[in-house]
């Protein structure tokens, strides 16, 4: 007879495995906040500032500057040449080739043997045109490589992860005991409290405001046309009691009420805080107008390299 063996299984104590780790990035994240703290802290003291500058803020204005030229502008410049050429290049194009795209339009109403009476004809027609000539749109900007989704998104996902990090950083930096509290710039008594005269919340939110609005003072006349023919458009359909919804009107109304959200919210962080912030929104204003005019100014240059007679067309067409 043999011996029956035990079936019993080892348990972990038995075995005197060790009990697993779990992971803690909480205390990773925190760590790694801490640090970065005290080594804005440490920049802040290391620097030889005038006796004249408060150490704290001029050094929150320096990254601020620093950081938006080496990570923010490129993508922003990225995103202005890829705009440009959606607008100078394939709208043009897009605009040139209408003609051929209204026969083929034709063309296919009659290959389908379409019948209908002049006015419906004629709607039938444009409607065609339009898918025809979005179509094409579409094949031009892969082409070029301007598609409007990464030209609109890329630059403010590169900016979020700076944005929030800096914020963290210096809400971080400002909890007691902390520097911040012996240093007074502007309006603000203390860097570690918010702005009680709420001045720099308010330059927060009109400087981004303006920002906003300044998209339509460098409007080119091309685009200016094209938003007057999509106004008449829009006003066309409305009369007939259609509804027609305009999402770039929706984009720019929920922009402006972001406006007035960062003065409530800029309004609450601390005065460190509120300094960067006004930072930020200032540069980014700068940033636009520079790349606007840069805009502009390359507009009028390649005008200006066209035969007489294209020049001419051109002026005509974008007066």
């Amino acid at each position: 007879m043999f011996a029956r063996c035990s079936t019993l299984r080892p348990t972990r104590h038995a075995l005197h495995l060790p009990r697993a780790q779990p992971a803690r990035p909480r205390k990773f994240t925190a760590s790694a906040i801490q640090t970065l703290t005290d080594g804005f802290l440490d920049l802040a003291i290391a620097l030889p500032y005038p006796a004249s500058l408060p150490p704290y803020s001029t050094t929150i204005i320096l990254v601020t500057v620093a950081s938006r030229l080496i990570f923010t502008v490129p993508f922003s410049v990225w995103a202005k040449n890829r705009q440009w050429r959606a607008e100078h290049v394939v709208m043009p194009q897009v605009e040139q080739e209408i003609p051929e795209l209204n026969k083929q339009a034709i063309a296919d109403m009659k290959k389908d043997g379409y019948r209908g009476e002049l006015e419906v004809a004629r709607k039938e027609r444009n409607k065609r045109l339009k898918v025809l000539a979005d179509a094409r749109k579409k094949e031009l900007l892969v082409k070029h490589g301007c598609t409007p989704l990464p030209t609109m998104l890329i630059p403010p996902i590169t900016q979020l992860p700076l944005f929030v990090g800096f914020t963290v950083i210096l809400s971080r930096a400002s909890q007691a005991p902390t520097g911040f509290d012996s240093e007074s710039f502007l309006t603000l008594t203390s860097l570690s409290h918010s702005d009680p005269t709420l001045a720099l919340p308010i330059v927060v939110g009109l400087v981004t405001l303006m920002q906003v609005e300044s998209t339509r003072w460098f409007a080119s006349a091309a685009a200016m046309q094209r938003q007057a023919k999509v106004a008449e458009w829009v006003a066309a359909r409305r009369a007939k009691g259609e509804a027609v919804l305009e999402p770039g009107k929706i984009v720019q109304s929920g922009l402006r009420g972001l406006s007035v959200a960062r003065i409530l919210i800029a309004a609450v962080v601390p005065g460190s805080v509120q300094v960067y912030w006004a930072t930020s929104a200032v540069f980014g204003l700068v940033q636009s107008w520079v790349l606007n005019a840069w805009d502009a100014r390359r507009t009028r240059r390649d005008r200006q390299s066209l035969p007489p007679q294209e020049n001419a067309s051109a002026k005509s067409s974008n007066p």
